[in-house]
């Protein structure tokens, strides 16, 4: 029996490692909604046995989230608060957000709460709500944005964004990167606007 336990608990240890990773691909690739039978089968296991060693879809997301979005998004979050010029910081975090949301679908499961009953998600979502509240309210002061926009107008940009891309025609990048600066324009205030007018003049 003591030459069996040991055996048994390298092959969990070995199935279990096997689903994260194949479970960070699918997620990656396909997002947080992926049947957990793809899951399983690229992992080489029984659907069963995700089971046995996640209790299930928000158990296995709980365990790769990090890897899957969150370490890239507080990296993200980090990297703007890094620049100095608020309009720089603006324009360096939408065009990184809506890249990330492009590149990588379990974001914007994420964004989109699809599994309210994980923290870490709703934790990831909350991190994510304060940046953009401290980030509007510096742009805001600085008069580098619209007087009028909100954080509230900022999270319902990214979540419409999401929307789109997790249940309409998956645009070119191209096309992509051009709305993206067309977003950004729309959403400059005066300052911001005659700054870059100045700046072309000189």
């Amino acid at each position: 029996m003591s030459q069996i336990t040991p055996r048994l608990r390298a092959d969990a240890r070995r199935n279990s490692e096997q689903i994260r990773s194949a479970a960070i691909g699918a997620f990656q690739g396909q997002g947080l909604t992926v049947p957990l039978d793809e899951v399983a089968k690229a992992a080489g296991v029984s659907k069963a046995t995700i089971f046995n060693r996640f209790g299930g879809r928000i158990g296995l997301i709980e365990a790769v989230i990090e890897e899957v979005v969150a370490s890239e998004l507080f990296a993200l979050i980090d990297r703007t608060r890094t620049i100095d010029g608020i309009g720089e910081r603006i324009a360096y975090y939408l065009t990184a957000i809506r890249d990330l949301q492009y590149r990588q679908p379990a974001f914007n499961d994420v964004l989109l709460q699809t599994y309210p009953d994980s923290r870490q998600l709703m934790e990831i979502c909350r991190v994510g709500s304060e940046a953009n509240e401290e980030l509007v309210a510096a742009a805001r002061a600085a008069g580098v944005l619209r007087p009028e926009f909100t954080a509230g107008d900022l999270y319902a940009l990214v979540v419409d964004n999401a929307l789109a891309l997790k249940h309409g025609e998956r645009p070119h990048r191209d096309d992509y990167d051009r709305r993206t600066v067309y977003l950004l324009d729309g959403i400059r205030g005066r300052s911001s606007a005659s700054g870059e007018r100045s700046s072309a003049s000189g």
